[in-house]
Protein backbone atom coordinates (compact mmCIF):
# COMPACT_ATOMS: atom_id res chain seq x y z
CA UNK A 1 0.00 0.00 0.00
CA UNK A 2 1.32 3.41 -0.98
CA UNK A 3 0.91 5.13 2.39
CA UNK A 4 2.85 2.36 4.13
CA UNK A 5 5.56 2.45 1.46
CA UNK A 6 5.87 6.22 1.76
CA UNK A 7 6.24 6.07 5.55
CA UNK A 8 8.73 3.23 5.32
CA UNK A 9 10.88 4.99 2.73
CA UNK A 10 10.68 8.32 4.56
CA UNK A 11 12.04 6.65 7.68
CA UNK A 12 14.87 4.98 5.76
CA UNK A 13 15.84 8.22 4.03
CA UNK A 14 15.69 10.08 7.33
CA UNK A 15 17.93 7.51 8.98
CA UNK A 16 20.45 7.80 6.15
CA UNK A 17 20.51 11.59 6.38
CA UNK A 18 20.85 11.39 10.17
CA UNK A 19 23.85 9.10 9.74
CA UNK A 20 25.46 11.38 7.17
CA UNK A 21 24.86 14.53 9.25
CA UNK A 22 25.88 13.07 12.60
CA UNK A 23 29.08 14.25 14.21
CA UNK A 24 31.07 17.27 13.11
CA UNK A 25 31.18 20.68 14.79
CA UNK A 26 28.06 21.62 16.73
CA UNK A 27 27.47 24.93 14.97
CA UNK A 28 24.23 26.65 13.90
CA UNK A 29 24.87 25.65 10.28
CA UNK A 30 25.07 21.93 11.09
CA UNK A 31 22.16 22.19 13.51
CA UNK A 32 20.19 23.98 10.79
CA UNK A 33 20.99 21.30 8.21
CA UNK A 34 19.61 18.56 10.46
CA UNK A 35 16.58 20.73 11.25
CA UNK A 36 15.87 21.49 7.58
CA UNK A 37 15.92 17.87 6.41
CA UNK A 38 13.78 16.57 9.29
CA UNK A 39 10.16 15.66 8.63
CA UNK A 40 8.19 16.14 5.46
CA UNK A 41 6.61 13.55 3.18
CA UNK A 42 9.89 12.77 1.35
CA UNK A 43 7.90 12.13 -1.83
CA UNK A 44 10.89 12.86 -4.05
CA UNK A 45 13.10 10.41 -2.21
CA UNK A 46 10.31 7.85 -2.35
CA UNK A 47 10.15 8.26 -6.15
CA UNK A 48 13.88 7.53 -6.36
CA UNK A 49 13.57 4.36 -4.30
CA UNK A 50 10.44 3.12 -6.04
CA UNK A 51 11.79 3.75 -9.53
CA UNK A 52 14.95 1.91 -8.49
CA UNK A 53 12.86 -1.09 -7.40
CA UNK A 54 11.24 -1.16 -10.84
CA UNK A 55 14.69 -1.67 -12.32
CA UNK A 56 16.05 -4.17 -9.81
CA UNK A 57 18.46 -1.71 -8.19
CA UNK A 58 19.62 -2.54 -4.66
CA UNK A 59 18.16 -0.18 -2.05
CA UNK A 60 21.64 0.16 -0.51
CA UNK A 61 22.59 2.03 -3.68
CA UNK A 62 19.32 3.88 -4.28
CA UNK A 63 19.25 5.35 -0.77
CA UNK A 64 22.11 7.68 -1.74
CA UNK A 65 20.32 9.58 -4.55
CA UNK A 66 17.08 9.39 -2.51
CA UNK A 67 18.81 11.23 0.34
CA UNK A 68 20.47 13.54 -2.17
CA UNK A 69 17.22 14.81 -3.66
CA UNK A 70 15.80 15.41 -0.20
CA UNK A 71 18.88 17.50 0.65
CA UNK A 72 18.47 19.52 -2.57
CA UNK A 73 14.75 19.97 -1.94
CA UNK A 74 15.40 21.09 1.64
CA UNK A 75 17.98 23.63 0.45
CA UNK A 76 15.47 25.08 -2.00
CA UNK A 77 12.87 25.46 0.75
CA UNK A 78 15.30 27.10 3.17
CA UNK A 79 16.23 29.71 0.57
CA UNK A 80 12.65 30.08 -0.72
CA UNK A 81 11.45 30.92 2.81
CA UNK A 82 13.91 33.81 3.22
CA UNK A 83 12.59 37.39 3.49
CA UNK A 84 14.11 38.26 0.11
CA UNK A 85 12.00 35.57 -1.54
CA UNK A 86 8.70 34.25 -0.12
CA UNK A 87 9.28 35.51 3.44
CA UNK A 88 7.63 32.60 5.26
CA UNK A 89 7.60 32.08 9.02
CA UNK A 90 6.48 28.44 9.04
CA UNK A 91 7.58 25.31 7.27
CA UNK A 92 6.11 21.91 8.16
CA UNK A 93 4.43 23.55 11.12
CA UNK A 94 7.70 24.77 12.62
CA UNK A 95 9.62 28.06 12.43
CA UNK A 96 11.57 28.38 9.19
CA UNK A 97 15.36 28.19 9.45
CA UNK A 98 15.87 31.94 9.23
CA UNK A 99 13.30 32.48 11.99
CA UNK A 100 14.79 29.84 14.29
CA UNK A 101 18.32 31.15 13.71
CA UNK A 102 18.91 34.11 11.35
CA UNK A 103 19.12 34.98 7.65
CA UNK A 104 22.85 34.38 7.38
CA UNK A 105 22.61 30.94 8.93
CA UNK A 106 19.74 30.06 6.60
CA UNK A 107 21.80 31.03 3.55
CA UNK A 108 24.68 28.85 4.72
CA UNK A 109 22.38 25.95 5.59
CA UNK A 110 20.93 26.06 2.08
CA UNK A 111 24.38 26.28 0.52
CA UNK A 112 25.63 23.32 2.55
CA UNK A 113 22.58 21.18 1.74
CA UNK A 114 22.98 21.88 -1.96
CA UNK A 115 26.60 20.74 -1.81
CA UNK A 116 25.57 17.69 0.21
CA UNK A 117 23.13 16.62 -2.49
CA UNK A 118 25.93 16.36 -5.05
CA UNK A 119 28.26 14.75 -2.53
CA UNK A 120 25.71 11.98 -1.98
CA UNK A 121 25.06 11.12 -5.66
CA UNK A 122 28.81 11.06 -6.28
CA UNK A 123 29.56 8.78 -3.33
CA UNK A 124 30.84 5.34 -4.44
CA UNK A 125 28.06 3.77 -2.37
CA UNK A 126 25.57 5.10 -4.94
CA UNK A 127 26.99 3.04 -7.82
CA UNK A 128 30.25 1.26 -8.58
CA UNK A 129 30.40 2.81 -12.07
CA UNK A 130 31.70 6.38 -11.94
CA UNK A 131 29.97 7.13 -15.26
CA UNK A 132 26.58 6.36 -13.71
CA UNK A 133 27.35 8.61 -10.74
CA UNK A 134 28.48 11.37 -13.10
CA UNK A 135 25.24 11.03 -15.10
CA UNK A 136 23.19 11.38 -11.90
CA UNK A 137 25.17 14.44 -10.83
CA UNK A 138 24.98 16.14 -14.24
CA UNK A 139 21.26 15.53 -14.58
CA UNK A 140 20.71 16.74 -11.00
CA UNK A 141 22.64 19.93 -11.73
CA UNK A 142 20.47 20.56 -14.78
CA UNK A 143 17.26 19.82 -12.88
CA UNK A 144 18.13 22.07 -9.96
CA UNK A 145 19.89 24.93 -11.72
CA UNK A 146 19.35 27.67 -14.29
CA UNK A 147 17.35 25.44 -16.63
CA UNK A 148 15.26 23.77 -13.92
CA UNK A 149 14.22 24.66 -10.41
CA UNK A 150 16.14 27.94 -10.17
CA UNK A 151 14.73 29.03 -13.52
CA UNK A 152 11.23 28.35 -12.23
CA UNK A 153 11.91 30.32 -9.08
CA UNK A 154 13.31 33.22 -11.11
CA UNK A 155 10.23 33.26 -13.35
CA UNK A 156 8.04 33.18 -10.25
CA UNK A 157 9.81 36.18 -8.72
CA UNK A 158 9.64 38.10 -11.99
CA UNK A 159 5.91 37.43 -12.23
CA UNK A 160 5.30 39.16 -8.90
CA UNK A 161 6.39 42.51 -10.33
CA UNK A 162 5.05 42.04 -13.87
CA UNK A 163 2.33 44.40 -15.11
CA UNK A 164 0.38 41.58 -16.81
CA UNK A 165 -0.51 38.32 -14.99
CA UNK A 166 0.98 35.15 -16.41
CA UNK A 167 -0.97 33.10 -18.92
CA UNK A 168 -1.77 29.42 -18.36
CA UNK A 169 1.09 28.40 -20.68
CA UNK A 170 3.51 30.64 -18.79
CA UNK A 171 2.47 29.26 -15.41
CA UNK A 172 2.84 25.73 -16.76
CA UNK A 173 6.37 26.53 -17.94
CA UNK A 174 7.22 28.19 -14.62
CA UNK A 175 6.04 25.23 -12.57
CA UNK A 176 7.72 22.69 -14.85
CA UNK A 177 10.94 24.20 -13.51
CA UNK A 178 10.09 25.24 -9.98
CA UNK A 179 8.31 22.04 -8.94
CA UNK A 180 8.47 19.61 -11.83
CA UNK A 181 12.20 19.44 -12.52
CA UNK A 182 13.19 17.82 -9.22
CA UNK A 183 10.20 15.47 -9.34
CA UNK A 184 11.24 14.41 -12.83
CA UNK A 185 14.82 13.77 -11.74
CA UNK A 186 13.56 11.72 -8.81
CA UNK A 187 11.38 9.50 -10.97
CA UNK A 188 14.12 9.02 -13.57
CA UNK A 189 16.85 8.24 -11.04
CA UNK A 190 16.00 4.55 -10.75
CA UNK A 191 16.23 4.09 -14.51
CA UNK A 192 19.54 5.94 -14.54
CA UNK A 193 20.86 3.70 -11.77
CA UNK A 194 19.68 0.63 -13.69
CA UNK A 195 21.03 2.04 -16.97
CA UNK A 196 17.57 1.66 -18.54
CA UNK A 197 15.40 3.88 -20.75
CA UNK A 198 13.84 6.55 -18.47
CA UNK A 199 11.18 7.65 -21.02
CA UNK A 200 8.12 6.10 -19.30
CA UNK A 201 9.17 7.61 -15.98
CA UNK A 202 9.90 10.95 -17.64
CA UNK A 203 6.35 11.07 -19.02
CA UNK A 204 4.96 9.97 -15.66
CA UNK A 205 6.89 12.65 -13.80
CA UNK A 206 5.97 15.46 -16.19
CA UNK A 207 2.29 14.87 -15.49
CA UNK A 208 2.86 14.16 -11.80
CA UNK A 209 4.86 17.34 -11.22
CA UNK A 210 2.21 19.55 -12.78
CA UNK A 211 -0.56 17.80 -10.84
CA UNK A 212 1.47 18.33 -7.66
CA UNK A 213 1.66 22.07 -8.25
CA UNK A 214 -2.03 22.36 -9.10
CA UNK A 215 -2.76 20.56 -5.82
CA UNK A 216 -0.54 23.11 -4.04
CA UNK A 217 -2.52 25.94 -5.60
CA UNK A 218 -5.74 24.30 -4.46
CA UNK A 219 -4.37 23.89 -0.93
CA UNK A 220 -3.50 27.59 -0.88
CA UNK A 221 -7.22 28.25 -1.35
CA UNK A 222 -8.85 25.40 0.57
CA UNK A 223 -6.14 24.30 2.99
CA UNK A 224 -5.93 24.87 6.73
CA UNK A 225 -2.70 26.51 7.93
CA UNK A 226 -2.35 24.14 10.88
CA UNK A 227 -2.72 21.07 8.69
CA UNK A 228 -0.71 22.36 5.75
CA UNK A 229 2.08 23.52 8.07
CA UNK A 230 2.64 26.87 6.38
CA UNK A 231 0.73 30.05 5.58
CA UNK A 232 -2.15 29.70 3.12
CA UNK A 233 -3.95 32.30 1.03
CA UNK A 234 -0.70 34.07 0.13
CA UNK A 235 -1.14 33.76 -3.63
CA UNK A 236 -4.50 35.53 -3.59
CA UNK A 237 -3.17 38.21 -1.23
CA UNK A 238 -0.35 38.94 -3.68
CA UNK A 239 -2.62 38.84 -6.70
CA UNK A 240 -0.55 36.05 -8.26
CA UNK A 241 -1.89 34.15 -11.24
CA UNK A 242 -2.24 30.46 -10.36
CA UNK A 243 -3.91 27.41 -11.86
CA UNK A 244 -6.88 28.12 -9.60
CA UNK A 245 -7.16 31.79 -10.57
CA UNK A 246 -7.03 30.92 -14.28
CA UNK A 247 -9.00 27.68 -14.35
CA UNK A 248 -11.26 28.18 -11.35
CA UNK A 249 -11.29 25.78 -8.41
CA UNK A 250 -13.34 23.10 -10.15
CA UNK A 251 -11.38 23.48 -13.38
CA UNK A 252 -8.09 23.12 -11.52
CA UNK A 253 -9.31 19.96 -9.83
CA UNK A 254 -10.41 18.50 -13.17
CA UNK A 255 -7.05 19.32 -14.74
CA UNK A 256 -5.19 17.71 -11.84
CA UNK A 257 -7.29 14.54 -12.22
CA UNK A 258 -6.56 14.44 -15.97
CA UNK A 259 -2.85 14.73 -15.28
CA UNK A 260 -2.96 11.90 -12.76
CA UNK A 261 -4.66 9.71 -15.37
CA UNK A 262 -1.92 10.63 -17.88
CA UNK A 263 0.77 9.82 -15.31
CA UNK A 264 -0.72 6.39 -14.68
CA UNK A 265 -1.03 5.70 -18.42
CA UNK A 266 2.67 6.45 -18.85
CA UNK A 267 3.50 3.59 -16.49
CA UNK A 268 1.71 0.94 -18.58
CA UNK A 269 5.01 -0.65 -19.76
CA UNK A 270 5.66 -1.71 -16.16
CA UNK A 271 2.27 -3.35 -15.64
CA UNK A 272 1.35 -4.33 -12.09
CA UNK A 273 4.86 -3.55 -10.87
CA UNK A 274 4.00 0.16 -11.06
CA UNK A 275 0.98 -0.05 -8.75
CA UNK A 276 2.67 1.87 -5.95
CA UNK A 277 3.66 4.67 -8.33
CA UNK A 278 0.08 4.78 -9.58
CA UNK A 279 -1.08 5.20 -5.99
CA UNK A 280 1.52 7.93 -5.50
CA UNK A 281 -0.06 9.89 -8.36
CA UNK A 282 -3.48 9.59 -6.72
CA UNK A 283 -1.98 10.74 -3.41
CA UNK A 284 -0.60 13.92 -4.97
CA UNK A 285 -4.07 15.36 -5.60
CA UNK A 286 -5.75 13.99 -2.46
CA UNK A 287 -3.19 15.17 0.12
CA UNK A 288 -3.98 17.89 2.67
CA UNK A 289 -0.38 19.00 3.30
Amino acid sequence: MFSDALRRDAARIGAHLDKILSGGPDLPVTQGMRYAVAGGKRLRGFLVLESARLHGVDEAQAIWPAAAIEAIHAYSLVHDDLPCMDDDDLRRGLPTVHRKWDDGTAVLVGDALQALGFELVLDPGCHSDAAVRADLALSLARASGRGGMVLGQALDMAAETADVPLSLDQITELQAGKTGALIMWSAEAGARLGQADPKPLTDYAMALGLAFQIADDILDVEGDETTVGKAVGKDADRGKATFVSLLGLDGAKRRASELVAAACDALSPYGAQAQTLNEAAQFVISRDT
